[in-house]
């Protein structure tokens, strides 16, 4: 962990004036205290007490004092921030009133199954994949992509490509590498994908990305961005595919180079882990009402539960990799979840799921190569594939008969969680939509 001294000197070197306590609710939703930069050293060594109780999935009323625990490890100085009120930010653990951590927050979810995992001989990598949209901001609420383009086309000097580039360089701020931006299928839709990191700093680095993103992409300039799953009926939706594999001593040990997809017994568990717990794993993954309008047959997105290399249409696919780089970069790339997910909870159920496949040495079915939206329904039933939830209510059916991943988000997260995604499914029962007013007005 850096000392609190060399943070100061930080501060004072690029006359940092505020500190942003972050921390995420239940669904995900990026909050913050601020504090003056003056205050860090009193609040390291203390906290800083909040009040929980109107943060989703948080304190009741009578239990609402909480308390910020800083990382120090996730200090990083904000580039967008103004001069004048130059900002940081630091991760925060969240603590109830005796110093016992409060099981309520994601990032302990997360903390608590990676240290299931180190026992087992395993840290957890995951290299992330966001998409996101760019709309006109004067053509609202009206959603106008910004531009007509489509998969990798290429732009020399444009509005978004200026945002995406200015956040991929400033990723380096917070010791990110952006791996790779471009253009993706629909009109006015990018990706930016991130180096492989072990989950937790994953899980914050995806939530940092999507913070520079919407920074630069702020209310009073020209392009709005959203992480929505499905904006616009007839288009491609918005994915967060995840590159994901298991490592011992910094050696990879999803990869088996006598194997035909290079992949070894541990991984072939853990996937198969995977797959059977793919319908509870939905809930949390794909955890909004609009995701599951993303999840339907013929835009890339997957909704059979199945495996394979070539194949995109399935939900977990075996990406190829340089010969050079076999042994490092073995791994299988989970292809339903959407970036409006928590990354901490997502990361939870994933790991939970895989390590369950592992301990039990489940036996993962034969891969399927061909595209299976074109397969009927006796032949998906011939070829035992089955189908993800078709809604959100749906989903969270599955989670409630799975006790794998509800102990993986444990009794505190899985309850408020349910809770507020069954207020946000009854609020969208009563929601009149335009395609309504159309077909029966």
């Amino acid at each position: 962990m850096p000392n609190i001294s060399k943070i100061t000197s930080a501060i004072n070197k690029h006359k940092v004036k505020f500190i942003y306590l972050q921390f995420t609710d239940v669904t995900g939703s990026l909050k913050s205290v601020s504090i003056s930069a003056d205050n860090l050293s009193s609040v390291a060594q203390s906290g800083n007490w909040f009040d929980g109780s109107s943060i989703e999935g948080f304190g009741r009323i009578f239990e609402s004092d909480m308390v910020l625990k800083p990382d120090l490890n996730t200090f990083s100085i904000l580039p967008w921030t103004e001069p004048e009120k130059k900002a940081a930010r630091i991760i925060c653990d969240i603590s109830l009133p005796d110093g016992r951590p409060f099981h309520g927050d994601p990032r302990f979810a997360l903390k608590k199954i990676l240290a299931t995992a180190k026992k087992m001989g395993f840290t957890y990598n995951i290299g992330p994949e966001v998409e996101f949209f760019l709309f006109e901001r004067d053509k609202l609420p009206h959603l106008s992509p910004h531009d007509s383009k489509s998969y990798f086309d290429y732009t020399t000097v444009s509005r978004a490509t200026d945002i995406c580039e200015q956040v991929v360089l400033e990723l380096s701020n917070f010791g990110i590498k952006g791996e790779v931006y471009h253009h993706e299928v629909a009109p006015g839709q990018h990706e930016i994908g991130i180096k492989y990191d072990d989950a937790l700093k994953s899980a914050e680095n995806i939530i940092t990305l999507k913070n520079a993103i919407k920074a630069h992409a702020a209310p009073n300039t020209p392009l709005m961005a959203t992480f929505m799953p499905k904006p616009i009926q007839g288009m491609n939706g918005s994915g967060m595919h995840i590159h994901q594999s298991l490592f011992n001593n910094n050696k990879n040990i999803f990869y088996n180079g006598s194997d035909k997809y290079n992949l070894s017994a541990t991984a072939y568990h853990f996937m198969a882990g995977q797959l059977k717990h793919a319908k509870a794993m939905c809930a949390v993954l794909a955890s909004t009402v609009n995701s599951y309008k993303r999840l339907v047959p013929g835009y890339e997105a997957p909704c059979y539960i199945c495996w394979g290399r070539v194949n995109r249409s399935a939900l977990i696919r075996i990406p190829s990799a340089s010969p050079d780089k076999k042994a490092v970069s073995a791994r299988a790339e989970l292809r339903c979840p959407d970036p409006y997910c928590n990354p901490y909870l997502a990361f939870t159920v994933m790991l939970a799921a895989g390590l369950d496949g592992i301990k039990r040495k489940m036996i993962v079915p034969k891969p399927v190569e061909e595209n299976v939206f074109n397969l009927n329904s006796g032949q998906l039933k011939n070829k035992k594939i089955d189908i993800l939830p078709t809604s959100l209510e749906q989903a969270l059916k599955e989670l409630d008969k799975d006790d794998t991943i509800k102990q993986a988000l444990g009794p505190e997260v899985l309850h408020n969680f349910i809770k507020a995604k069954k207020k946000e499914i009854a609020c969208a029962h009563l929601e009149v939509t335009p395609w309504e007013i159309e077909k029966y007005l």
